[in-house]
């Protein structure tokens, strides 16, 4: 069973010389500036999170389900989605052409201390294209930074500016031909992170004009999986983690070595921004990394797993699918808290927020809510706009 991730889960102006035009949607006002608490001309503040549900159907039809009213809107038409990442905004919804973006038109913005929610039209974006299937990792903040792209079939190594698609349009930072078949392109700041397994064994920076950082460098072996998180953006390397900060403005690295006697991690999820994500670690053990603390604890369990995503709430909920398609909830020491029925099928995917867990059931043609911290009870079961065949929450 193939679950997809899309926790925090997660973007042309084309640099000459570099990449074919990307499509994209007519120009809005400039907003090279990013907005100092996520607003944007048209956008309405609201008082709370304006959660939804961003859906597109087998044929590429995209919808949204209002979760405060259970309205529902359809967008227009995209490409036949084969995977959906978002960074609580934008949809970037993976095609055989590359990716097509959506604007959800509802966003949170970490202030640190506190939060502002908005609410603005919705629209399709534009499209990027790339070949292969696609990793995508997302800032903290929809309106600045990159979101880092890799085509592993074109081998394209690329950034997308948020403030331009904040704005509407699509611009990229680079895009890089590197010729190897996996990589990441992660966001750190007013810079991204790429590493690939070229042969080099090292992630190297840019800037946002696509200039190579000299000096700003750190050795990664067999990079695969990257997420954000408010200590610092983590780049899956075979010995464990790299961690990228630039709380001092440029890009510095630290590092949190992984045990090397169990499965490596490869795909990082958790609720958007925390310090704490997990990741799979065979079938029957699911890794937690304290990106903080740089510390991994490998956490066994007695079912086998396909997908995990760690809340990272008060009591350390981590919410998990097994191969039979039922949602588990354990503790951070693996004990179990709660269970569902057999809810997920094959290309299901999972988001967590900070009260609940939405999982996408392409088959019945609904998204299950469920309350994690209730012993995995499910909230409502949801009719969206479209099939889920992609789905994931938006509004974070």
């Amino acid at each position: 069973m193939k679950i997809r991730l899309a926790a925090a889960p997660v973007a042309v102006l084309v640099l000459a010389g570099c990449a074919p035009a990307a499509t994209s949607a007519p120009p809005s006002p400039d907003t090279s500036a990013p907005a100092p608490h996520g607003e944007r001309a048209g956008a309405i503040e609201m008082a709370t999170p304006q959660s939804t549900l961003l859906s597109v159907a087998a044929d590429g039809t995209v919808g949204l389900l209002d979760l405060l009213t259970e309205e529902t809107r359809e967008l227009g038409a995209i490409g036949a989605p084969t995977a959906i990442d978002s960074d609580g905004r934008f949809g970037f919804v993976s095609t055989q052409q590359g990716v097509d973006v959506v604007d959800s038109g509802v966003w949170s913005w970490d202030h640190g201390d506190h939060f502002h929610h908005y609410r603005a039209e919705p629209r399709l974006t534009g499209s990027l294209p790339g070949e292969g299937p696609v990793s995508v990792t997302t800032p903290p903040l929809s309106t600045s930074g990159a979101t880092g792209l890799f085509f592993s079939g074109s081998g394209d190594a690329v950034a997308v500016d948020m403030a331009s698609l904040d704005g509407g349009e699509i611009s990229e930072w680079f895009r890089l031909p590197t010729e190897a078949n996996s990589g990441v392109v992660a966001p750190a700041g007013d810079y991204a992170v790429v590493a690939v397994d070229d042969g080099s064994d090292t992630a190297v920076v840019y800037d946002d004009e696509g200039e190579l950082v000299d000096g700003s460098s750190a050795p990664c072996v067999d990079p695969a999986g990257a997420i954000a998180t408010r200590a610092g953006t983590v780049i899956g390397c075979a010995d464990g983690a790299l961690i990228a900060m630039t709380d001092s403005g440029s890009v510095t690295f630290d590092r949190a070595p992984a045990p090397s006697d169990a499965p490596r991690a490869t795909e990082f999820a958790g609720r958007k921004n925390r310090p704490t994500v997990a990741a799979l670690s065979g079938d029957r053990a699911f890794w937690l990394l304290d990106v903080r603390e740089r510390e991994w604890e490998r956490v066994e369990v007695s079912h086998d797993l396909v997908a995990v995503a760690a809340a990272d709430d008060a009591d350390g909920n981590v919410v998990a699918i097994d191969a039979d398609g039922v949602v588990r909830v354990f503790g951070p020491d693996g004990s179990d808290r709660g269970s569902t029925d057999p809810i997920a099928h094959e290309n299901s995917t999972l988001t967590v927020d900070t009260e609940r867990a939405y999982v996408a059931s392409p088959a019945e043609g609904v998204v299950y809510e469920i309350d994690y911290a209730d012993a995995a009870r499910i909230a409502r079961v949801l009719t969206t706009a479209t099939s889920p065949d992609a789905a994931v929450e938006v509004g974070r």
